[in-house]
């Protein structure tokens, strides 16, 4: 096959790899608006409710860095295509649960699936445009697309439990799987690594130990106790798991994380954006379905009409943004995430059982042109940081830090209204309204550890002024575009 295809096939491609992560997406958010459905359903509370989104988010970010480096050492094409199949088969378990706890377990695997699909996919993209500035393009059209999956999840749910019921949220999936199976199959060819790393046991235990417990604990503290020994012992897994997973990372040759990444300010900056906007969006979603639905009544469809905005505002700025990082580079629209992500969280500080609705859309509407401004330059930020042929890796990470963000939103967002009835669930809500709003914050501090400029030059990867470093990833770079065989 051709290694320099033609662009309407590489944009060929890059829609079929967009289209699993819609599905990757829409999946994350999708279940927000029929929680609601599903607890009167399964006869379960907040805290079971809180597991059926988390599960599917924990898995899903334990295991995607590795799904990433297991593509590029086998295949890239093969490992998304028994991605789509796990997904699929999990959707449709997901359909049939008869209770909580099944349902619980079939998110588990859906994410199992999920954590082949997004990291493979945009290793594919990456691999495919290797051009800085058609890539950002390209990443614009990425983030534009899964901003509308995490946007859109709340409408499209809210349509699907009100028609046909919270069960249909799942059986969506079913159709959309098989024409990316089959779409797959046609148009998106194999490429793997010239030398792929080697699989890091000992490391993806170690990641999915401290973010496993890290959010175990934030949903079972308000019912454990914060200062209960079940607690505290939580606290030091977590600190002894980070510890033992930095001292074994940084001794491995192939390590599942490289340590050396994180000498890099554009890289640390992009990793702790992803997750606090991610933590915001899950923190918004979360708050906004139980706060429409148990203490203003609305249905499910009105419910997620009310957050049209937010998803009309991030499919208009993430292709935005895209343009912006390949011209100007990844600051500015970062700068304009932090702002409008803050000013939303902001706006409802204040929250009551009769705020106006107006200003709940304004509210949704800020944040999700945040949101859509937010993801290219994260994205183009952390991929620019390693040579194509570690893609898999790239996108892994990033999308670890993505998922991590939005399970520890849920949880976040699941202790600050625990227990709190629906006609008090407005004010105990207004501590969540003011972490969305430092979430705001803390993107634009990291804006100051994002490279003035980008989309211009691609970057090797390693620190600055390793030499050695340096220039082993740009002979693998160099390499990394001819054996993708794409």
């Amino acid at each position: 096959m051709d290694t320099e295809p033609g662009v309407p096939r590489r944009w060929t491609v890059l829609a079929i790899c967009c289209l699993s992560l819609f599905l990757v997406g829409l999946d994350t958010t999708i279940v927000n608006v029929g929680l609601p459905a599903i607890g009167a359903g399964l006869h379960v509370g907040t805290r079971g409710l809180e597991w059926t989104v988390d599960a599917y988010t924990l898995v899903l970010a334990g295991l995607l860095i590795s799904s990433g480096a297991l593509a590029d050492r086998i295949g890239r094409r093969r490992v998304f295509q028994i991605g789509l199949v796990v997904f699929g088969t999990a959707s449709v378990a997901c359909a049939l649960a008869p209770a909580i706890g099944v349902l619980v377990v079939a998110r588990a695997v859906q994410g199992v699936g999920g954590s082949m699909l997004s990291p493979v996919a945009l290793a594919i993209v990456v691999n495919l445009i290797t051009e800085p500035k058609e890539r950002a393009r390209a990443i614009g059209v990425w983030a534009a697309v899964f901003g509308v999956s995490m946007a859109a999840g709340p409408i499209v749910g809210g349509a699907l439990v009100s028609g046909a019921g919270w069960r249909s949220v799942f059986w969506i999936n079913v159709p959309v799987v098989a024409v990316a199976l089959v779409l797959t199959a046609v148009f998106v060819p194999e490429s793997r690594a010239e030398r792929p790393r080697r699989l890091d046991g000992p490391g993806q235990l170690l990641l999915t130990v401290v973010v496993g417990c890290s959010v175990a604990v934030l949903i079972e503290g308000p019912r454990i106790g914060w200062d209960s020994p079940t607690a505290i012992a939580g606290y030091l897994v977590v600190a002894v798991a980070a510890a033992a997973f930095g001292w074994v990372e940084s001794r491995r040759t192939e390590p599942l994380v490289d340590p050396r990444l994180f000498r890099r300010p554009p890289f640390i900056a992009a990793v702790v954006s992803a997750v606090v906007v991610f933590i915001a969006l899950s923190v918004t979603l979360l708050l906004n379905t139980l706060y429409l639905q148990h203490t203003r009544g609305m249905t499910p469809v009105a419910a997620g009409a009310v957050t049209l905005p937010m998803a009309v505002a991030a499919t208009v700025c993430a292709p935005l943004s895209g343009m912006l990082v390949g011209r100007f580079g990844p600051r500015p629209p970062l700068m304009l995430a932090g702002g409008f992500i803050t000013a939303g969280g902001l706006c409802l500080a204040g929250i009551g059982d009769d705020t106006d609705i107006r200003l709940l859309s304004l509210a949704y509407l800020l944040v999700g042109i945040g949101f859509g401004f937010a993801n290219a330059p994260i994205t183009n930020t952390a991929v620019s940081g390693l040579p194509p042929a570690r893609a898999g890796v790239a996108g892994g990470i990033t999308s670890t830090a993505r998922q991590l963000g939005s399970a520890l939103g849920v949880a976040a967002a699941g202790s600050i209204i625990a227990g709190a009835p629906p006609a008090h669930l407005a004010e105990a809500s207004r501590p969540g309204w003011l972490l969305v709003a430092a979430c705001g914050l803390l993107v634009l501090a990291a804006t100051l550890a994002a490279p003035a400029s980008g989309g211009r030059k691609p970057q090797a990867g390693g620190q600055p002024g390793d030499d050695r470093r340096t220039a082993e990833a740009q002979v693998g770079a160099g390499r990394g575009g001819r054996s993708t065989n794409i």
